[in-house]
């Protein structure tokens, strides 16, 4: 029994789905991912393997020939993905934000058009809003698409794409009025479909891959479109203006795979410390003999227990159709935060061959930090989350 299996109820086919992906992660994964991430390998076999599974197209709805499972579920197998290597779960990611982002607000040819590619993998998603000049800032973008007769015309640059390179659809945010006021209420989204793994494709330029300390393997490009074209007909929903809106609830889903993606992480940092306590000896006894590492793993148990209930508590309001950018905040921040220490800790109860590449904590370690940043950092989740708690706790006057 999973430990999700004794926080939640959970449905046979869901127990089902996570075991099976965690299997997979054990038998398939974890022998390959070490290597892998060191020589910063984009790892094909393994994405083919979770194509055969289902995964890209797990949320879909059955019509558009996905498994139609719901949040819970896509964020248990996240933890699963993460806890082998948190590269997969970067790679499904902004494909899952594209699927969602499309079910949702996508008009129905666009449903018809590209779910169902989505869903067995045959093109991959990227979801793109920062820029070089704009992160946290979203409305700040300056990418631009202008219309022209039945087309877009985008420029502009974005940066920090995942799956930028290999995607064959891009959700890019852009401005479609400059002169909105305020900016946010000029942006939209628009469905960028582009040739896989092409450098250069008839407007689009790919630069190399960004050298990143750690979150290897995946893709993480810069996108530059020049006098790029896409058809007015991909506009998402049809209705110029909305991409804010969009975009925001698609980051509270994005959120969950985060806290998603902290727990796997933190999770495998436990167990390796866990493990490794029990066999290394210091002063004639094993280390987790020594009052000392019992302390750290008394914590770091206990962050991580809280850090799953997090995740569940967020998961559940979502698939619940609630709005939960409090509780998808909260998580992140905490799951987030807890990661990073339960890693340090782990590297700690490991002492010097935590530092090692030898072992398996230190590429945790350089993933961990990762996840402070992405979908907004743990100080923009702060900012998020005392905005929705004063508005909850208003005084009435």
């Amino acid at each position: 029994m999973s430990w999700a299996s004794e926080l939640v109820d959970l449905t046979d086919e869901q127990q089902m789905i996570v075991g099976a992906v965690r299997d997979f992660v054990q038998n398939e994964v974890y022998p390959v991912a070490d290597q892998l991430e060191h020589n910063d390998e984009f790892p094909d076999a393994i994405i083919e393997q979770l194509k055969e599974m289902g995964l890209f197209g797990l949320t879909v709805a059955e019509e558009f020939g996905g498994a139609e499972m719901d949040l819970m579920t896509y964020a248990l197998v996240v933890v699963e993905l993460a806890r082998g290597w948190m590269s997969l779960s970067g790679v499904l990611n902004t494909h899952f934000m594209a699927c969602y982002l499309i079910d949702k607000f996508g008009t129905e040819d666009q449903k018809q058009r590209l779910l169902p590619r989505l869903a067995t993998g045959e093109i991959r998603a990227a979801l793109s809003m920062s820029e070089p000049g704009a992160g946290s800032d979203v409305q700040a973008i300056t990418c631009k698409a202008t219309r022209d007769g039945d087309d877009y015309v985008v420029e502009g640059s974005k940066m920090w794409v995942t799956n930028g390179l290999r995607s064959g659809l891009v959700v890019l945010l852009v401005k479609t009025d400059t002169r909105s006021d305020p900016p946010y209420t000029g942006m939209s989204l628009l469905l960028v479909e582009k040739e896989p793994s092409a450098a250069r494709f008839e407007g689009i330029t790919v630069p190399p891959n960004i050298q990143k300390m750690g979150y290897k393997g995946v893709e993480t490009t810069e996108l530059v479109f020049e006098a790029h074209r896409v058809p007015a007909a991909n506009l998402l929903g049809g209705e110029e203006g909305k991409g804010f809106q969009q975009v925001l609830d698609g980051i509270e889903v994005g959120r969950v795979n985060v806290s998603a993606r902290a727990v796997g992480v933190a999770t495998r940092a436990f167990e390796e410390a866990i493990a490794y306590s029990q066999t290394r000896e210091a002063f004639g006894k094993t280390i987790s003999k020594h009052q000392a590492i019992q302390f750290m793993l008394a914590e770091m148990g206990t962050k991580l227990q809280a850090a799953r209930l997090m995740l569940l508590s967020a998961a559940r309001k979502k698939v619940s159709g609630e709005r939960s950018d409090l509780e998808a905040g909260m998580a992140k921040l905490f799951c987030a935060e807890a990661c990073h220490q339960i890693v340090t800790d782990a590297l700690r109860v490991h002492g010097g061959y935590g530092y090692s590449k030898e072992y398996t904590i230190e590429r945790l370690y350089r993933d961990a930090p990762f996840l402070l940043i992405g979908e907004g950092t743990s100080e923009i989740q702060k900012m998020v989350i005392a905005r929705e708690l004063l508005e909850r706790y208003k005084i009435q006057s």
